[in-house]
């Protein structure tokens, strides 16, 4: 939908951060059939010098391969964290560009896996709002060619945060990133991934009406895990 890219709730932003990059599907890439129902992958984004339109489903030039676990209107934009990816990048031993973990924005000065769910961020006229963790999958791991790299990603839990777009326009790299809206329950990425505190969770369900189906799955999935009854 279009709205007004304006604070919300809040009435002024909460914190800033920038775009440090913008990344779009450089190659589809052939996946092993043991990492990938589909065996293709879009998860080699490579960064852009121009402005990307930003639609309902996603940037302009970018597109998911694995439709039936990814993409759509709740998972159109996939933002990480410089900081976080900087750790990794110490961690590993080696660069690790914009675009590597299959981001669309890379970002600085926000703590992305920390941001909290239903949050709406102002960057250039778009209005983008967080709705999930990202969960890394078997395409990530032979992506990364790195041991157990999920089991380390998913041990880490700095996922980075999907967005669903509220107002489509344009992001360019160096846009500001603004926080305008901040929802009271303050459930974040990484409580969601996490799935410890199920009274947390169940707070979410009651309180933010925007999440996906996805998410309600995930929920059930931690509570099960957990042994709570709903």
């Amino acid at each position: 939908m279009n709205t007004t890219a304006q604070p919300t709730a809040t009435g002024t932003a909460q914190s800033t951060g920038k775009v440090l990059a913008v990344c779009v599907l450089h190659a589809e890439l052939e996946v092993p059939a043991k990492s990938s129902k589909v065996g293709r992958t879009a998860i080699d984004k490579r960064p852009v010098p121009h402005r990307v339109p930003v639609g309902s489903l996603g940037l302009a030039g970018d597109h998911v391969c694995d439709t039936e676990h990814h993409g759509g209107v709740h998972q159109a934009v996939y933002a990480y964290s410089d900081a976080d990816a900087h750790r990794w990048s110490a961690e590993l031993e080696r660069p690790l560009p914009a675009g590597w973990f299959g981001e669309n924005l890379r970002i600085d000065g926000l703590a992305v896996s920390d941001a909290v769910i239903g949050a709406h961020w102002a960057i250039g006229d778009t209005l983008l709002e967080v709705s999930a963790p990202r969960v890394p999958c078997a395409t990530f791991q032979w992506w990364s060619q790195e041991r157990q790299w999920v089991k380390r990603f998913t041990l880490q839990r700095d996922t980075g945060a999907y967005l669903r777009v509220l107002t489509e326009g344009a992001i360019g790299a160096g846009d500001e990133v603004r926080v305008v809206h901040t929802p009271a329950h303050g459930i974040t990425v990484r409580d969601l991934f996490s799935g410890t505190d199920q009274a947390r969770l169940d707070r979410l369900l009651a309180e933010e009406p925007t999440i996906s189906d996805d998410v309600r799955m995930q929920i059930e999935r931690h509570r099960k895990r957990n042994g709570v009854r709903a």
